[in-house]
């Protein structure tokens, strides 16, 4: 699959790719790749199903696993460091396990090798799986402005911040002259649970542990997405992995504490 990009900086520099995660796109990471362009040469990628890349009917990490690979085989990136957030973090832990050769280092943000539907969190699917749903009904609907389409999402979901960053996934279809979804609902709600369990300890136990390349895992303090426990689990597989904990900061804390999260990745690339 093509995927569609988006490049910042230099070439001959450095190279750094970016991953969004789930409902994400490359403008979601335009700030921190124009910063990090200022010294390396970085790609962001659409991930399928999502933004300006093509849409398909699978969705599955063994498929973004390639997806990626076929990027770096057409864009001749022979290493970089990969930058992986949420379900894009999942995609860069199993890429690189795939192929340790083309990973210079290894940072993921507030994701862990995890299946998530272990133990209580269960939760994290229902509360994915109620966004898809309400975005399946904003489709259905045929709203007049974004501004209706903010209210009905304000009401079904209860959190102005995750609104905002959906609606960056509105638009209004030129053709049909319906607002729509850059996402393609339908497929990631079929496809909800390998998004969820995927990439956990067990793809990863044959290969533990995993020394190729340095690693990162930048965590929120104020997420859920990253336990004590996964801290063990991740010090397994990656013996030597660093773990950052951003103070005041939620799932998407690039978007929440920008600073502290340049900081961090500047540290360690």
């Amino acid at each position: 699959m093509k995927l569609f990009y988006r490049e910042e900086g230099k070439v001959n520099k450095q190279t750094i790719v970016i991953v969004h995660g789930l409902y994400g796109s490359s403008d979601n990471w335009l700030t921190v790749g124009k910063k990090l362009g200022r010294k390396h040469h970085v790609y962001l990628i659409d991930q399928r199903n999502h933004g300006r890349s093509p849409n398909a009917e699978e969705h599955n990490y063994q498929d973004m696993t390639n997806d990626l690979a076929d990027f770096f085989e057409e864009h001749q990136i022979e290493k970089a460091t990969v930058i992986g957030h949420s379900m894009g973090g999942k995609t860069a832990m199993f890429f690189a396990a795939e192929y340790p050769e083309k990973i210079d280092k290894l940072i993921i943000a507030d994701i862990a090798p995890k299946d998530y539907f272990e133990l209580q969190d269960k939760g994290q699917y229902y509360q994915h799986q109620h966004i898809l749903e309400s975005l399946k009904e904003v489709r259905k609907h045929q709203f007049d402005t974004r501004e209706d389409i903010s209210d009905f999402l304000k009401l079904k979901l209860d959190n102005k911040g995750l609104v905002l960053f959906l609606l960056k996934n509105v638009y209004r279809n030129k053709e049909t002259k319906k607002f729509d979804c850059r996402i393609n609902v339908d497929v990631l709600y079929d496809h909800l649970d390998e998004v969820i369990s995927g990439v956990n300890y067990r793809w990863l136990e044959d290969r533990i542990p995993i020394l190729n390349y340095p690693v990162l895992f930048i965590k929120g303090e104020q997420s859920p997405y990253i336990s004590k426990e996964d801290e063990k689990k991740i010090k397994e597989i990656y013996p030597e992995a660093q773990i950052t904990t951003i103070p005041d900061a939620g799932h998407w804390l690039h978007a929440e504490q920008p600073k502290l999260f340049m900081d961090a990745l500047e540290r360690f690339i």
